[in-house]
């Protein structure tokens, strides 16, 4: 007589910690448990926090999680061949906007050599976290040093130092930032541009893609490289249709703290179904016409079925998408590991540049 498999993560057992979910791979365990991350204090803040509550939570987070970046990538080794330099331009908010370029330092000196273009939308969950934050300086140097162009925005957060700014201030910021990058094309050197980023960056990567069509700049976009992306707007309210919000939830990213976060990115709840805001709610008609689109998950990540849930809908609209899992990880966990897992965090870097280059392929013919 066979029996069903058990159902994974917390679907099979309520009670689950990381520590003991047989899916995660023992060398990020470890690093976490270095780190102090498996034995983390209950969060302070939940859905029925107030807006004051969270942006002080907010405001505490963002410092301890600067520091544990700072921290994580202290032992990282020595990044050569890469010159930095930043750019302040004026948003369509009349704001400044604060950009930080990364290229091949051989690059810098020979004008006349196309590269593909990253605008790299840096993560925290459009309500925190800076792009001049060491993680995310050290990525953009990272993809900059395999032979790319990449521009961070220094975007408008719903919290934190660079808050508040609710929506949509911040996919504004992205989207200055972008016309920027097509503006300057001939000066950075590149041949085509491909939006990124993970988590929050994730969503703002999508948004600003939807944003380009609505306002008809969509040929500034070659392509979309989106990792981990929080897309629903389901925390509070999970939907069964993605279960790995129920699997996953508090296996290192909680579906309550979203919940409370995402309040200061939309505090009057307006747009809780603005696909520009929560772009798992664009309709096929949003989605048609749209440059083709890389979605990477995590399979011990509470996003990861909608990371998958938008691939699909964005195949069915037509558009030319794929995606891809990370096993053993939690959140974003091929980007934060990477002393421990290297080869994890060196696959993702060398599958956005493989995907760069074909997507630029044409520009760089032309």
């Amino acid at each position: 007589m066979s029996h069903a498999p058990e159902q994974p993560g917390r679907l099979g057992n309520p009670n689950l910690t990381l520590r003991d979910d047989p899916r995660a791979d023992p060398r990020m365990i470890q690093a976490m448990e270095q780190l102090g991350l498996l034995e983390a204090p209950p969060i302070p803040i939940s859905a029925e926090s107030g807006i004051d509550e969270v942006l002080a939570f907010c405001d505490m987070a963002e410092e301890g999680y600067e520091m544990l970046n700072n921290t994580v990538t202290s032992n990282w080794p020595e990044l050569t061949g890469v010159v930095r330099e930043t750019a302040v331009i004026k948003g369509i908010d009349n704001n400044d906007i604060t950009l930080y370029i990364h290229r091949p330092e051989r690059h810098a000196n020979q004008s006349d050599e196309k590269l593909p273009g990253i605008l790299h939308i840096h993560g925290g969950g459009m309500v925190l976290m800076s792009a001049a934050g060491s993680i995310y300086d050290r990525w953009r140097g990272d993809l900059a040093a395999t032979g790319m162009v990449v521009v961070g925005v220094e975007f408008r957060n719903g919290g934190g130092k660079l808050g508040p700014h609710p929506f949509p201030a911040g996919l504004n910021d992205c989207a200055s930032a972008l016309a920027w990058m097509n503006e300057n094309k001939a000066s950075l050197g590149i041949s085509g541009i491909v939006v990124s980023g993970e988590s929050g960056g994730g969503n703002l990567s999508l948004a600003t893609c939807l944003k380009a069509k609505q306002d008809n700049k969509l040929t500034a976009i070659d392509g979309i490289y989106a990792q981990c992306p929080n897309v629903s707007n389901r925390y509070l309210d999970k939907d069964p249709a993605l279960p790995s919000l129920f699997e996953n939830d508090e296996l290192g990213l909680s579906c309550s703290m979203m919940a409370a976060l995402f309040k200061l990115y939309d505090p009057e709840g307006t747009n809780a179904t603005n696909p520009l805001a929560w772009p798992l709610h664009a309709s096929q008609q949003d989605m048609q016409g749209l440059p083709p689109h890389f979605i990477s998950v995590c399979e011990l990540d509470p996003l990861r079925d909608e990371g998958i849930a938008y691939t699909r809908a964005l195949v069915e609209a037509g558009v030319t998408a794929s995606c891809r899992t990370i096993n053993g990880v939690t959140h974003a966990g091929d980007i934060s590991y990477r002393a421990a897992m290297p080869e994890v965090y060196e696959a993702s870097i060398r599958d956005i540049k493989g995907f760069a280059e074909s997507v630029c392929a044409t520009s760089v013919s032309d």
